[in-house]
Order: structure tokens, then sequence, then C-alpha cells
């Protein structure tokens, strides 16, 4: 049987892959493991994005918590990485968001922090999983035992305040674009970068429960890229559905992504004396161009498998402070415990105003190397066969042996979606096209 929980917690359609039952049993079984904790009424924080389901599965996990015991604290709707940075400061035993991300509104997902803002180890999630699969046995409260629910409304403004206090550098005359992806965003970043002393132009701002994520935010770029360029803007920030991730804009409305941020903030860091180890943590996802940024800046470069989860635990290992994804998925560790898009846009315009340099210039210290990257719908039976497909095995060797070591492939299976991802880069962008739409039919020929 597949893992209930993937690289970023439970994810589906609401009502069809997650629904209402499996969020109570959810709710249920992490009450238990808490109270298997020795924790007595543990108190669980919830947020959430804005879709409209999001409603009704908190109603269901509030329900499963509150039946074990559980003291639940909603905190509406607010950013991923605020749940992670108040879950402590409140004082909760855990943190719960209601989120499928960058995601389509039909989607939903449960991700769950400890105490301390990590999100759940593996054995924790599969001590959960298994209580879920088992929720019969799991003993319900009655009369003066069962949880209880309180409304915070202080979550956002604590989160701003504390975003706000993570530089030094005001951001005065600074005229900025911001898409919020009509998410969770909506509620805090237009005052974070006003507070800040930018001048601030938002767009998808007006959630409406479907229109998250919907030709708007991180994954879709170009609204953003026209509006920057046409009102001559210094840059533009986009966030995705829950505001983890953050992708920009540089004045002339050319998109910065992941691997380009973190290299204007790793190289900003270094000069500021604060880059750990002079060490930056990217997935084997990033764009060759950052590796070679890297040797060329004298900054070392760790790789992880893809996921921010194994980019976590590589920097608390290591002992490194910043590392991402190239979707804009950034953790700074000294400022926070996952990874912040509306903090990853503090500290880029931080190194703006440090340099006083415009982000086009910035962006200039890293060349991006031609990249075709194919999402393949695929089964859940073919996710599971893929890695033992000959067929696929063998249509990856030709490519690697055509690209002749200009180059690179990497086939994988997504962590939240029915997906095969199919990467190439290389020099030449018509070979790496041809190439990669090869190998993805016989991706879908063999698993769909």
């Amino acid at each position: 049987m597949a893992r209930m929980f993937g690289t970023d917690g439970v994810r589906g359609i609401a009502n069809k892959d997650l629904t209402n039952e499996l969020a109570m049993k959810i709710g249920m079984a992490a009450a238990k493991v808490l109270a298997e904790a020795n924790i007595e009424h543990p108190l669980v924080m919830i947020g959430k994005d804005t879709r409209l389901s999001g409603d009704m599965l908190e109603a269901a996990l509030t329900a499963g918590l509150c039946s074990v015991g559980a003291n639940v604290l909603s905190v509406g709707v607010i950013p991923t990485p605020a749940v992670a940075y108040l879950v402590g400061k409140y004082n909760c035993d855990a943190g719960i968001v209601i989120s499928a991300s960058h995601n389509p509104c039909e989607y939903n997902g449960i991700k769950i922090f400890q105490k301390s803002g990590y999100k759940l180890p593996d054995k924790t999630e599969d001590e959960i999983e298994k209580l879920v699969f088992e929720s019969n046995s799991i003993k319900m409260n009655t009369g003066g035992d069962v949880g209880t629910v309180t409304y915070c409304k202080t979550a956002v403004s604590d989160y701003v305040e504390h975003i706000v206090a993570q530089t030094k550098v005001r951001f005065d005359g600074l005229n900025i674009a911001i898409d919020a992806a009509n998410g969770a965003a909506s509620v805090s970043a237009k005052e974070i970068f006003t507070r800040l002393g930018a001048k601030c132009h938002m767009l998808s701002d007006t959630p409406n429960g479907v229109n998250i994520n919907k030709n708007c935010g991180s994954t879709h770029m170009q609204e953003l890229m026209r509006f920057v360029k046409a009102n001559k803007l210094d840059l533009g920030l986009a966030f995705d559905g829950d505001a983890d991730r953050l992708l920009a804009v540089d004045e002339n409305g050319q998109l910065v992504d992941g691997d380009k941020i973190m290299a204007i903030c790793a190289m900003q860091m270094k000069q500021d004396g604060v880059l750990a180890k002079d060490t930056a943590v990217v997935t084997v996802m990033s764009n060759m161009g950052f590796f070679k940024f890297c040797d060329e800046y004298s900054i070392k470069c760790a790789k992880t498998a893809v996921g921010d989860r194994y980019v976590l635990e590589k920097m608390l290992n290591g002992g490194y402070n910043i590392g991402g994804e190239q979707s804009g998925h950034i953790i700074f560790l000294d400022c926070a415990t996952t990874g912040d898009g509306e903090l990853s846009g503090v500290k880029l315009m931080e190194a703006m105003v440090k340099s006083g340099a415009k982000l086009s210039s910035l962006q200039s210290i890293m060349t991006q190397y031609p990249q075709v990257l194919i999402n393949v719908s695929v089964s859940q039976e073919g996710k599971l066969k893929y890695s033992n497909d000959e067929y696929i095995i063998s249509a990856v060797q030709e490519a690697e042996m055509e690209l002749q070591g200009e180059g690179r492939v990497l086939v994988r299976v997504s962590g939240t979606e029915p997906l095969i991802r199919v990467m190439l880069e290389g020099q030449d962008i018509d070979k790496i096209t041809r190439l990669g739409n090869y190998i993805a039919n016989v991706v879908k020929e063999r698993l769909s």
C-alpha cells in the first residue's frame, strides 16, 4: 500500500481522495499520538489557505482532535510558515495546515508541524498513518474530557511582526508588484512590504474560495511579468497558495526563479559573513547554472533528493543556513523552520538595497542553462512501477549518451501528485526538447 503521507503531508482532491472521514481520522490519530507522549489535552493549532474546502476539512479535523481530548486553536486563513512560527510562540503542542500549496482549488491537503516548528519526522507520520487505519481502536473521550475550540484573532498580525523584524533594511523608494495567488498571502503580504517602506501594487489578492492559483501566483507568472514591465516597477513578487514559495520578476519583466533567488541571497550572506560553512543546499532539480555559479564564487553546494523536507534535513545535519528548490521553496534557517515565501521576498529585497543594484543585474551572477520539464500523468500503480521499467531505463540511457556529458537527464516520481516528472538540461534547447518528449512518450505508454 502506498504511504498516505507524501513529501509534503496528505494531499488529494477534497471530498474524493481527502474526505471528511479521512480528515477526522487523521485528527483522532494525531491526538492519540500526542496523548501517548503524555500530553494531557494537547493544544493543536489549525490554519488554512483560502480554498472553499478548507472550512469543511477544518471542521472534520477539529471533530477528530476534540473527540480524543485535544484542544484546538483555530487561526483561520494564514500562510503555512506562519503556523510553523506561531506553534512555538503560542506554546502549542502541534500545528496543522490545511492546504494543497500550488495545486488547483479542488485539491487540498493536511500537513502537520511539531511544537518545534519543524514538520513531523517520517516515524511520527507512520505512527499516525497506522492509527488512521486502526481508528476503531482509538478510545473516544466523553463528558468533560472532550477537547475545546478557541479562535485566535492576533495570528496574522503576530506573524507580520515576526517577518518585518527579520531585516534591519528599509525598502523606501522601491515600487513593487505582489501576486498573492488569491491565497494565504492575501492576508499578510501587503502589510509586510508596506511596513518596510515599499509601495505595493497588489495582484490576485481577492480570494473567493475557488480562484486560488488560477492563472496567477508562482505557477502562472505571465501577468506579473507583463504588469511589472508595463508599469516600470522595480520588481515583482509571486507567492503560491499557502505562501511558502516565492518567484520574482526583475524590472525588465524577466523571471527570477528559486535557483537565482538562492544565488543572490547566498552571495549577499557570504559578503555579510553569515553564510554558514560557505554552503548552500539545493536539490538535484536545481539548474546546472547554479552549480557553476557556486564554483565561480567559491560557494559549496550540498545536494539532496527533491523535497523541502530533505533540504531541511541536510541543513540541520550539516549546520547550513540557506537551502531550497528551484520552485521557490527557500529556507532561511536563521529565521524560520520551513520555507517562507514572504521571508524570501524580504531577503531578496534586502540584497537589492544592500548592493544598490537592480534585480536584473543581481540575477546575472548566474547563467541559466536551458531546461525542459515534462509532467506525465500516470496511474498510482505506474508510480510504483516506473523505477524498474526496462523500457524507461533504456530511454534515459539513450538520451544521456546523445547528450555526451553536455547536459543531464532526471526522471522522478512526484511526491505530491500522480505524475512522473521528466527533466532535461543542456546547451541545445531543440535537442533536449526532442529527447524529453521521447522519454515522456515512453513513460506514458508504459505507465498510464
